[in-house]
């Protein structure tokens, strides 16, 4: 499951929202990836999140798969959206 997102917090994914972010992704056994730029990092790595440098604009894409991947590409929708982070992309 796959859902692309483009950022409209109006700082992009700086160290706080970013670090919410992960904490979110933690919550699911998936493995969850975030791509932008063409570079691909596990969503569950703060480090590798901050290391893209998204900033408002920017399209992504989260990936998940395993045993509860629809559960967590919800919930992290439902996350960016409410958070103001990001709105779903075509």
């Amino acid at each position: 499951m796959k859902q692309k997102f483009v950022i409209v917090s109006e700082y992009g994914l700086h160290a706080r929202p970013a670090t919410r972010l992960v904490n979110q992704a933690m919550g699911f056994q998936s493995e969850i990836t975030l791509t932008a730029f063409n570079r691909t990092v596990n969503l569950k790595s703060i480090m590798g999140v901050m290391s893209l440098g998204i900033y408002n604009g920017e399209i992504v894409e989260i990936k998940a798969e395993g045993e509860d991947a629809k559960e967590a590409i919800a919930g992290i929708t439902d996350f960016m959206i409410s958070e103001g982070l990001g709105q779903i992309s075509k």
